[in-house]
């Protein structure tokens, strides 16, 4: 039997496209099949903030940030805390990928023409000890033109292979099933979903419309992971982050269904590490969504109080931006999936920047002007716009007034005004002067020390009760989903393992399908920034792989 081409690619997101890119260089043949409309192009990452880990960049550099291998490498170990079998390939995979972020990930970009914001962003800083999780220094390169600017210069690559006759681009078409024929796995098989010309992000019709039968010498899966699909996400929500909650955002849209994974896992596939997964606890519900509960994260800088359902101030280091799978299990453990957070305008004004390209229209945009414009006083467009229309943002001038408010929100009301304002007061005697015993004003006091944030990203300390900074602001913040952490395991070639750890012949995979590499580089944690660059470097090596085997 013919074959249709030399390799197809499942999944036409950020890890996909890197693949076909890299095999149409080579000169292979390949079809792109995705079960979404190409309105959909890019996935998930087109959505995304664009930011990426780099070590001992350029940016860094001028921002007088001293990185290095050896430290970078220890923040991933302290982060991952690597401690099961299936972390054999998952480790070799990190070590890669620090070894890809400190060397050629920023000149390999670059000639593609990425470039970046000048300011480096310090993601999940931590707060322990030096072996414990958390960035020691700011690695969050965020790509000027964000997630689409991110994604430009691979779909470039893709549709010149298009225009070269080597790549076929087929939407909605919808795999169920991967066989094997002479031993290796070779035809893919599924349904044809009936034209449909949803936007990017919205739900489109299922309607089968026909099928389809295709036959090719490897297979690359590149489907994504299951944060839209909210079913799964609590069929494999880990007992150490407690029981998962009623109520979940959805961080990515409904067609991140994690369907493809049980498709590949029928077909032979080892998945690994289920029960590691990405969830942010900062969400807000979107005023203005385009998928299905879709959810914003908010990326804070240090400043603001940060208070469970009760009220009470959530435990050193739980601070914005400092351990996010950590504030999760505590989180989980009060008995409420909600917090708040309580912060005065002129926090806001300077620390709160909403995750995601839509979200940031001077950097997706690219305009200079634009962006010179965030120190400038009031609130940044995206943040006023939910402000004033946001359900989980409530702004008064008075304490009792925003308690009481705050109580309206929730189905009990479970804030004490006296109790919080014990709590506020107490908070903003430790601003008096330079000593405190309040390591959320010594972190607040440390972050300023690097100029990237005092300019942008951390507010000068000041009492939250001053008037001068009023007015007072509350926010609700709901769990919202993201990322699968675990995946197929793979080996350092992206190919496919099987039960007993050889490979699956035929079948490679890469981007959040792999666990971003092997089956879960990260480990237990992510330090930011990785996965953008894991379905680049994963998706890279599956491509370059595929096109050697099939020479």
């Amino acid at each position: 039997m013919a074959y249709d081409a030399d390799v197809i690619v499942i999944g036409a997101g950020l890890a996909g496209l890197a693949a076909t890119a890299e095999l149409a260089e080579a000169g292979r043949k390949v079809i792109l099949l995705d079960q979404e409309p190409a309105s959909g192009l890019g996935g998930q990452a087109h959505w995304s903030f664009g930011g990426l880990f780099l070590v001992g960049s350029p940016e860094q550099r001028r921002l007088r940030i001293r990185d290095s291998h050896a430290l970078a490498w220890q923040d991933w170990l302290g982060a991952a805390g690597f401690d099961r079998p299936e972390d054999h390939w998952p480790r070799q995979w990190a070590e890669a990928y620090v070894d890809f972020a400190a060397g050629e990930k920023r000149p390999w970009l670059h000639r593609q023409g990425v470039r970046f914001f000048p300011v480096v962003g310090w993601a999940e800083r931590g707060g322990y000890e030096a072996t414990g999780h958390g960035n020691s220094v700011p690695r969050f390169h965020i790509t000027w033109g964000t997630g689409p600017g991110l994604v430009a210069p691979f779909e470039r690559r893709v549709r010149a292979g298009v225009a070269r006759g080597l790549v076929e681009l087929r939407f909605r078409h919808r795999v169920t099933g991967l066989a094997r024929s002479a031993g290796a796995v070779d035809t893919v098989t599924g349904e044809i979903l009936e034209p449909s010309d949803a936007e990017r992000g919205t739900p489109s019709s299922r309607a089968v419309a026909g099928a389809f039968e295709l036959r090719a010498q490897a297979v690359i899966v590149t489907s994504g992971g299951i944060g839209g699909n909210h079913d799964l996400v609590r069929a494999n929500w880990p007992a150490r982050l407690g029981t998962p909650p009623e109520r979940l955002l959805s961080g990515v849209p409904a067609h991140v269904d994690g369907l493809m994974l049980g498709v590949a896992e029928a077909a032979g596939g080892r998945i690994v590490n289920r029960d590691r997964m990405w969830h942010y606890t900062e969400g807000i519900d979107n005023w203005n969504p385009v998928w299905p509960r879709h959810g914003i994260r908010i990326l804070s800088g240090p400043s603001p109080l940060w208070l469970d359902a009760h009220g009470k101030r959530l435990p050193v280091p739980l601070f914005p931006g400092f351990d996010t799978l950590g504030t999760l299990e505590h989180i989980m453990r009060t008995g409420h999936a909600h917090t708040w957070f309580v912060l005065t305008q002129k926090i806001i004004e300077k620390e709160f920047t909403l995750s995601g390209s839509e979200q940031n229209p001077d950097l997706t945009g690219r305009s200079v002007r634009e962006v010179l414009r965030r120190p400038l006083p009031g609130a940044p467009g995206p943040v006023q716009a939910f402000m004033d229309r946001g359900a989980d943002f409530i702004v008064e001038r008075s304490l009792g007034d925003l308690v009481r408010r705050m109580n309206r929100l929730t189905e009990k009301p479970l804030l004490d005004e006296a109790a919080l304002r014990r709590e506020i007061v107490a908070r903003d005697r430790e601003i008096a002067n330079s000593f405190t015993k309040d390591l959320q004003v010594t972190a607040m006091r440390g972050a300023r020390k690097y100029l990237g944030d005092r300019l942008i990203r951390t507010a000068s300390p000041h009492r939250l009760l001053d008037p001068k900074a009023g007015p007072l602001i509350a926010v609700r913040l709901n769990i919202l989903t993201r990322k699968t952490l675990g995946g197929l395991e793979t080996d350092l070639s992206a190919r496919v393992l099987a039960e007993g750890g050889e490979p699956l012949p035929g079948v490679y995979a890469a981007g959040e399908a792999a666990g971003f590499g092997g089956g879960g580089v990260h480990g237990y944690r992510s330090l930011e920034g990785t996965f953008l660059g894991g379905c680049i470097f994963s998706g890279r090596t599956a491509g370059r792989a595929a096109a050697k085997a099939v020479g």
